[in-house]
């Protein structure tokens, strides 16, 4: 989810994330998670909500937005936005490290016939 504030109306942070939030806590699909602070009425501030339900929340200062998830039932979601470094061959037959891109906006497309 990508916004321009923290502050977030209770039906985008539902329609926008599949979550949805109950008396019992904070719901998707067969998953509930019990929150300490469950948001009442119709506005959400994802800072308190992000961390109970395991999702990150990263800033980009320089555009002014906000991004928020993916969840991480099981701890298996990156820690930074930051790739780690890849060593592949070219077709050339040289080496291309990821870290020669450090700094710049990559997108990462991964394939494969299996």
């Amino acid at each position: 989810m990508i916004t321009e504030t923290l502050t977030v109306s209770r039906a985008d942070f539902e329609t926008r994330t599949g979550w949805q939030l109950k008396p019992e806590g904070a719901c998707k699909g067969d998953i509930c998670v019990p929150l300490a602070e469950n948001p009442q009425g119709g506005t959400i501030n994802l800072a308190t909500l992000a961390p109970q339900l395991n999702m990150p929340l990263v800033h980009d200062e320089a555009h002014g937005v906000w991004a928020l998830g993916p969840e991480s039932m099981g701890s298996r979601v990156l820690a930074t936005v930051e790739a780690p470094n890849l060593t592949l061959p070219t077709l050339d037959g040289e080496t291309f490290e990821l870290a020669s891109l450090r700094g710049k906006k990559v997108v990462l497309v991964a394939w494969s016939p299996y």
